[in-house]
């Protein structure tokens, strides 16, 4: 056995043979352990299926190229990876499944995904054993279908070796340490005793530049050993197998081609045809997980008892949809362990805290998911970045807030909700509230309806203060919910008179030290502030694109306040500490921390913003102290509100005069009463985030993780302003080197009357797809539907006319210049 390799990947199901494969094509020496043998894990059980869908951007594309991937693997390989191309019949029966299938249909059209549509008598003609009276319609893609993921897995290795890959089975990974520039890692072999699985006294160490987990089921026994946290838990997940159905075998025998995999998502289970019988996998309410705590040793190709009670009512829904299976007996059942994440994606990329040590668990679609999976990690691996943006994939998307506890419930939930409609406004109640800022119940109590962000409470939009929960399912909607009119009043208020936006969730960093100053001019994009003063800029990645978004304030001369997104803590804070630690000897010392929870923040924004704070502020001139001359746009200062101090940065994401005042978090409570019983004076609303974000594309203003991510340089994003080209700073060649691909635009849009775009939509050039938009939903101002999105460069000119995808249909929009409200800023900048 080798005992150097350049990388070394710890799993052999699908995923890790994938990553293996791709690592070695790429020229890398790997390595590839698994603990027993090839597929032992929940690659052995699964049942092979491939959806494309999926409503996230980087997944799709994932899907996609696996299903492209394993089409080619038998001529490279000469191992047919049992891949049967029957298609996937994804049926409705409801008008808000369908509209569910027509937002993710303009979402595949981005990705380049075929699909078509199908009437429910169509889907008669086609294949006359399935009902179809109680159906309202169906998707269809004809390109995928369903795969052996033991072959697939199999030819992988084969690719993986033919590539140069080494792959050692029965090798159990008991140790990893980082010596600083590469991991050893402790290995003892494992061999067969009495059908268990037992460790011997034979050990070793692999030293290898980079690590890859895939380690499945036993993600919590990895996690213990790297000494993070990783969410990635299995739930059970069962599929049972029916006797031959005579009609079906009728159907075959006919010379008929086999059915498509069956989705009814509104049943929540998927079918396809096993050797002249059927494959029911029902995803069911009450799925427990398990191995919270870690997966036992004992446990190999196991399975748990079949709990046909827990799945009778999806049973008895299949009979319904293919009556010709009433008859037929049960012949084999599966309950097995399938790991999830608290949102059912991936934990794909680099591990918290960690050097060169990549994390790819808690895969629920693990074959569907396989090949795009090594294929885009490898691109992250070994050229800096994918050509995808993976972070919504990043497993620092969760903190070390995240408990054992939460996420066995959350995963439980994910489960649950496979086929449960996804509205992209929906709210998940699983372990919620959990972390709440102060004024949560006063929020609560005046009808605030809360989303969650980074585990934190952050209202969404205010109903009526009766309200009777703060999870309201039924205002939501793949068109305008029921929240939609409180939210048009919302973003009316600070247009027109003031709102008060919790924005507590975002992140904050406070860094200093006599490094600082250079380390954070060469780590941003943006030329520095002066002390006193606030400046936006980004940090880019190592290809030139966006890693984060950061308003810097500068407190002193070496001394700096960072607010970045509240979705992100964990994934800035890691990125942060590792380049400061990278540089420090060359820039100096560099303290960091991220002191989030230490201060709440409220946004003040509006006309009436300044008399509202004119009313609690002490000062000796406090007649002064808010004005243009002392206190100027794109500044910070140390105030006082009645009794609290306050840290107030004049900047607002709204586009209207206001300030964003930093606190302390435990003066919360006193700090929310004062500015209530200010603004009630000068008819100031309470403002959600729903509201804020139709207020920020009406301001061009880019949002990290939609408009600004790792697959654009803030050049392409059309931030050219906020880019100092005079300095040099991390990605900057690589930014120059890239030019522009694409470009980032704002859209008033004619859209249909009782549905907005959501950020998921093709756009058109006639009949040439022309671009995507990443942000989507209502403009007050202007009484349309507006959205922001990427072109081709050619078409990012004001006036250009195009067409967005919504709901099957293309609607007329046109380019607007950029912040088509308010372009010369005179509202952000009005004196008083």
């Amino acid at each position: 056995m080798k005992t150097h390799v350049k990388a070394l990947v710890v799993g052999g199901g699908a995923v890790g043979t994938s990553i293996a494969y791709h690592l070695a094509k790429r020229g890398w020496d790997t390595m590839l352990l698994e603990r027993d043998e090839l597929t032992s894990g929940s690659t052995w059980h699964a049942a092979g299926l491939l959806p494309y869908f999926n409503m996230s951007y980087a997944t799709t594309h994932i899907h996609d190229y696996s299903i492209r991937f394993y089409k080619g693997l038998e001529a490279e390989t000469g191992l047919n990876p049992g891949f049967f191309v029957v298609g996937n019949l994804r049926m409705a029966q409801t008008d808000a499944r369908m509209d569910e299938y027509r937002l993710y249909a303009t979402t595949a059209e981005t990705c380049g995904v075929p699909y078509e549509w199908l009437t429910p008598d169509e889907i008669k003609a086609r294949w006359p054993l399935v009902r179809t009276d109680d159906l309202k319609g169906a998707l269809f893609h004809p390109t995928d279908g369903y795969i052996n993921p033991a072959d697939v897995t199999q030819a992988m290795a084969k690719g993986a070796r033919q590539f140069g890959a080494t792959i050692e089975r029965k090798w159990q990974v008991d140790g990893y340490e980082w010596t600083g520039s590469e991991w050893r890692v402790t290995v003892t072999k494992m061999a067969e005793k009495g059908g268990n699985l037992v460790a011997t006294d034979e050990q070793a160490v692999i030293t290898a530049e980079h690590v890859v987990t895939a380690t499945g089921n036993h993600a919590q026994r990895t996690a213990r050993l790297l000494g993070i946290k990783i969410p990635a838990i299995p739930v059970e997940h069962q599929f049972i197998v029916t006797e031959p159905d005579p009609a079906l075998v009728a159907w075959r025998d006919a010379g008929n081609p086999q059915h498509p995999v069956l989705r009814d998502a509104d049943a929540k289970w998927y079918v396809r045809e096993e050797r002249g019988g059927w494959i029911l996998g029902p995803y069911e309410r009450g799925a427990p997980a398990r191995f919270e705590y870690g997966c036992p040793d004992s446990f190999r190709a196991d399975l748990f008892p079949l709990d046909l009670e827990r799945i009778e009512e999806e049973y008895m829904s299949m009979i319904h949809r293919i009556p010709s299976s009433e008859q037929v007996g049960l012949k084999d059942d599966f309950n097995g362990p399938i790991c999830y994440t608290p949102d059912g994606n991936p934990l794909l990329g680099p591990a918290p805290g960690l050097r060169n040590m990549w994390l790819a668990e808690g895969f629920s679609f693990g074959i569907t998911a396989a090949g795009g999976t090594g294929h885009y990690l490898a691109q992250l691996m070994v050229d800096g970045e994918a050509e995808i943006d993976m972070g919504s994939l990043d497993p620092r998307r969760y903190g070390d807030w995240m408990t054992t506890e939460y996420a066995a419930r959350k995963n439980e939930e994910a489960y649950e909700h496979v086929y449960i409609l996804h509205h992209p406004d929906e709210e998940r109640p699983a372990c919620r509230p959990l972390r709440t800022s102060p004024a949560y119940d006063r929020q609560r109590r005046l009808g605030a309806q809360f989303g969650q962000v980074n585990g934190w409470e952050r209202p969404n939009y205010y109903g009526p203060e009766d309200a009777p929960d703060s999870f309201d399912h039924d205002a939501r909607s793949f068109r305008r919910g029921g929240w939609w009119p409180h939210a048009e009043y919302e973003a009316r208020a600070i247009r027109e008179r003031a709102g008060l936006i919790d924005a507590t969730a975002f992140t904050k960093h406070l860094v200093r030290g006599p490094g600082a100053t250079a380390f954070l001019d060469w780590f941003t994009c943006n030329a520095l502030p002066k002390v006193g003063r606030v400046n936006l800029t980004y940090a880019l990645s190592s290809a030139g694109t966006v890693r984060t978004e950061y308003t810097i304030v500068r407190l002193a001369e070496h001394e700096y306040y960072l607010v970045s997104a509240g979705a992100w803590a964990a994934y800035d804070h890691d990125f942060l500490v590792k380049a400061a630690e990278d540089k420090r000897e060359e820039f100096g010392w560099i303290d960091i921390h991220d002191v989030s929870t230490q201060w709440g923040v409220f946004a003040l924004a509006g006309p009436n913003a300044r008399a509202i704070l004119n009313d609690v502020v002490k000062d000796a001139d406090p007649a002064t102290v808010l004005s243009n001359k002392r206190f100027p746009w794109l500044s910070a200062r140390d105030i006082e509100l009645g009794m609290c101090p306050v840290r107030a940065l004049r900047v607002a994401y709204t586009g209207e005069l206001g300030w964003e005042l930093h606190h302390p978090i435990e003066m919360q409570t006193y700090l929310w009463d004062l500015l209530m019983g200010a603004g009630e004076r000068h008819g100031m609303a309470l403002v959600g985030a729903r509201a804020q974000n139709w207020l920020r594309q009406e301001k061009s203003y880019r949002a990290f993780g939609t408009e600004l991510g790792r697959d654009a340089t803030p050049l392409e994003a059309g931030l050219d302003r906020f880019v100092d080209l005079s300095k040099d700073f991390h990605g900057k060649a690589a930014m120059e080197q890239t030019g522009i691909r694409s470009k980032c635009v704002t859209l008033l849009i004619d859209g249909p009357e009782d549905a907005d775009p959501w950020g998921r939509e093709a756009l058109y050039d006639g009949e040439t797809r022309v671009g995507r938009l990443t942000s989507g939903g209502y403009s007050v101002v202007f009484g349309r539907s507006i959205g922001m999105g990427y072109v081709r460069p050619e078409l990012a000119v004001p006036g250009t006319k195009l067409q967005v995808k919504m709901l099957d249909r293309r609607w007329p929009a046109e380019i607007v210049e950029e912040s088509p409200h308010d372009p010369t800023n005179a509202r952000i900048r009005a004196d008083g």
